[in-house]
């Protein structure tokens, strides 16, 4: 029996089925383009379809006062909200406006060894901390002020009190443990390309993504991203040797520091770098144009 003919998961059994999905994601990655295609589109019709038939029930709903307090309820249930939301059926929380929001100066902390952890959620207030190198910096006010205070009024404007924490915090809750400082200025939708145990530790990964040729390199949870072509000829350097992080280009020798896309042998050269990050153990790009 393949994974395709695998008996009816439970509902109930949350855990299990987002096992499934991602198993099956991960078939999926492997066939050829046209099956890809039919499967894409075959999966957004049937998305479509329950998303009209979502519309429908909570318009027919509305206009009943107790369904309507019903649905509200409902609504609060982690897996209904995010089926709600994905249909654009439901606004998003304050709580998600803010977190989306830091996610915007995550990249720039992260470069710094930093990051910033949402607190609590209280309108008008919120409370973040500062964690990693940024904890207790000389220069974390201004962060605070330039940085994060800005981000969260601009996209929040009704939050009028944000409160910084101080003190050590356990780690962040949700949401990626690795953005790459590429991710600040690049827009466009972030893709899939692979698993974080695809990467060899202190090695690379060659695959292509949207018809982009790139490269991984990995140290522990965080990877970096670049297009697999050497700053001199464009040869690509998969198949170079790494050492300590350095890369030579297997065709001239030119030497590369993957963790910053440096050329060593010409510093005015270097790789071209993509946005990267990791959730969990999905690693997802986004492609500079």
């Amino acid at each position: 029996m393949n994974a395709l003919e695998k008996a009816p998961v439970q509902a109930d059994d949350l855990s299990k089925l987002l096992e499934d999905i991602e198993r099956l994601e991960v078939i999926f990655e492997d066939w050829d383009d046209t099956p890809q295609r039919a499967m894409q589109a075959y999966r957004g019709a049937i998305e479509a379809l329950h998303g009209e038939a979502i519309r429908r029930l909570v318009g027919a709903l509305k206009s009943n006062p107790a369904a309507a307090a019903a649905m509200k309820t409902a609504a609060a249930d982690e897996v209904v909200y995010a089926v709600l939301r994905r249909h654009n059926i439901i606004k998003p929380t304050i709580a998600e406006r803010v977190e989306n929001a830091l996610e915007g100066v995550r990249p720039m902390l992260a470069s710094h060894g930093g990051d910033v952890e949402l607190i609590q959620v209280d309108p008008p207030r919120i409370e973040v901390r500062f964690t990693g190198a940024c904890d207790g910096c000389a220069a974390s006010a201004l962060t605070f002020h330039a940085g994060v205070k800005k981000a969260v009024e601009d996209a929040c404007p009704e939050i009028t009190e944000i409160i910084q924490t101080k003190g050590r915090a356990g780690g962040a809750k949700n949401g990626a443990n690795f953005v790459s400082p590429f991710a600040l200025n690049v827009a466009g939708d972030w893709l899939l390309a692979g698993r974080l145990n695809d990467i060899p530790e202190g090695g690379t990964h060659a695959l292509s993504v949207n018809g982009e040729k790139l490269l991984l390199f990995r140290r522990g949870s965080i990877v970096s991203c670049f297009h697999n072509a050497c700053a001199h000829l464009g040869f690509p350097i998969h198949d170079g040797a790494v050492e300590d992080g350095i890369i030579a280009c297997p065709h001239h020798g030119f030497r590369y520091d993957l963790r910053t896309g440096e050329c060593l042998t010409a510093p005015e050269v270097q790789l071209q770098p993509h946005a990267v990050r990791v959730i969990g153990n999905r690693v997802e790009v986004r492609l500079a144009r």
